[in-house]
């Protein structure tokens, strides 16, 4: 463990500026203004690499953006750990609200990182917890400590749903082949408590359109004379959930697992301070279904929200119109068992039905995944909680996670492979907002971490 410490230590300003140049490349995979900047990311990711001691690496071309895959097989009769990562990002709307501009990447001294976080985008989700795996590899294969094979897999749609990914396994499971998936896309309880997530939500995500009259026509002519798209959707949209926070879709809870009195007394095990959540937030209070405390709403129920609504005129000043036509994205984030193609049809099939006569509905299906549980017995887990024990003096505690990973239950189905889920961020973080950032402390302690769940893998696969 001494050895890592230091040679961290001695490298550390090289990690940080290495992880700084990949996260100025605005890599956003939701926006095509940007695909020459996802190519170069993939081709930046590639280098790095091979420069940390992969054998082998190549950019796999798929339908969509390319995969990144890489190899380090040292003996074929040793355990092999498949890495999966992401190197594409969020869009870093709304610019506005970010206090430095979010592809030139700084560190700033916060509360939570007294030793300073690298602001951008991409900076935690996921640039910098996938390179703290390309500078771990570094640092085995430089000390001659890489006890396993090891293989590489980064991807340029996560952003987006991983289209292509699907694509690829399938048609690569040879190539892929390996004992334990290992990923850092989730995150822990603190800096000082780590904790591993064994537990996934779904998704579904669907973008909706109601439609009125054939063009936008003046409010005092028509207004109360015809149905008006934006006031109908709005309706529509707060008919979705009851006086008790529950979504009202018809069937949407029937195959909903349910957690038992004791396995939600092991849940609350883990340190919340309720009042401290609200201060991070400037919330005066939380909010949720009726019957669950703040950390089961959003790790262990599913949930129906609206990420974006637009309609009519939004620009400055007034402009009296009944707008032709209202949109809403919606996602449905799901808990294991619950199929995603499933709630989706079922949402279609009740939100046509809410329409009243006057309007058309559309819904286009966006993305979604199943939710995902791994077991807490499983060498893979084992390993990690030892590897988190060693480098923080604490054992790891298991968490659910409210967040989606469709790929991790496309990874069993197709691979037949556990993964681990090792994360390193924080929910203080800001992933998917203005001002996303990753703390130094972290990052560094990612590497320190990653090769003891190496080392302890092989000492349990034995």
């Amino acid at each position: 463990m001494e050895n890592i410490k230091a040679y961290v230590q001695e490298h550390k300003d090289r990690f940080i500026n290495e992880l700084i140049e990949l996260l100025k490349i605005p890599s956003v995979s939701a926006d095509t203004a940007y695909s020459h900047d996802v190519f170069e990311t993939a081709d930046a990711v590639k280098a790095s690499l091979e420069k940390a001691g992969c054998d082998f690496v190549e950019i796999c071309d798929t339908p969509g953006y390319p995969i990144v895959y890489g190899e380090k097989i040292i003996d074929k009769s040793l355990p092999t750990i498949l890495v999966y990562g992401h190197y594409d990002v969020q869009p870093p709307d709304p610019m506005e609200l970010w206090t430095s501009p979010p592809f030139e990447p700084v560190i700033k001294k916060t509360e939570i990182h007294p030793e300073g976080a690298i602001f951008a985008r991409g900076a935690c989700d996921d640039k910098g917890q996938m390179y703290m795996h390309v500078k771990a590899l570094e640092y085995m294969v430089q000390s001659n400590t890489l006890p396993c094979n090891v293989k590489f897999m980064i991807e340029g749609e996560e952003e987006i749903g991983s289209k292509s990914l699907s694509w690829f396994v399938e048609r690569n499971q040879e190539k892929l082949k390996n004992d334990v998936i290992l990923i850092s896309d989730t995150g822990m309880i603190s800096n000082q408590q780590p904790s591993i997530t064994t537990g996934l939500r779904g998704l579904s995500y669907v973008e909706v359109e109601v439609t009125g009259p054939n063009r936008d026509l003046h409010s005092g002519l028509y207004g109360g004379a015809v149905a008006n798209p934006i006031n109908i959707l709005a309706k529509m949209i707060a008919s979705l959930h009851d006086e008790n926070n529950h979504i009202t879709i018809p069937g949407f809870y029937d195959n909903v697992a349910e957690l038992s009195l004791e396995e939600r007394a092991e849940m609350a095990k883990a340190p919340f301070n309720l009042e401290n959540y609200k201060k991070a937030l400037d919330l005066n209070d939380v909010y949720g279904e009726s019957g669950y405390v703040t950390n089961e709403r959003n790790s262990i129920r599913p949930t129906l929200d609206v990420n974006g609504i637009w309609g009519g005129y939004t620009g400055e000043g007034a402009k009296t119109v009944i707008a032709s036509k209202a949109f809403a994205k919606i996602s449905m984030r799901l808990v294991p068992n619950q199929d995603w193609e499933q709630i989706t049809e079922l949402f279609t099939k009740h939100f046509r039905s809410l329409a009243p006569a006057g309007v058309t509905v559309k819904v286009k299906p966006h993305h979604g995944g199943q939710g995902y549980v791994t077991p807490t017995d499983s060498i893979g887990y084992k390993a990690a909680n030892m590897a988190y024990t060693e480098t923080f003096g604490v054992p790891a505690i298991p968490v659910r996670s409210g967040g989606s990973i469709p790929i991790v239950a496309l990874f069993e189905k197709e691979l037949k492979s556990k993964t681990i889920l090792m994360g390193f961020g924080l929910d203080s973080d800001a992933i998917h907002s203005p001002n996303e950032h990753f703390g130094v402390f972290n990052y560094l302690k990612g590497i320190e971490t990653i090769p003891l769940f190496y080392k302890y893998f092989v000492e349990l696969s034995k």
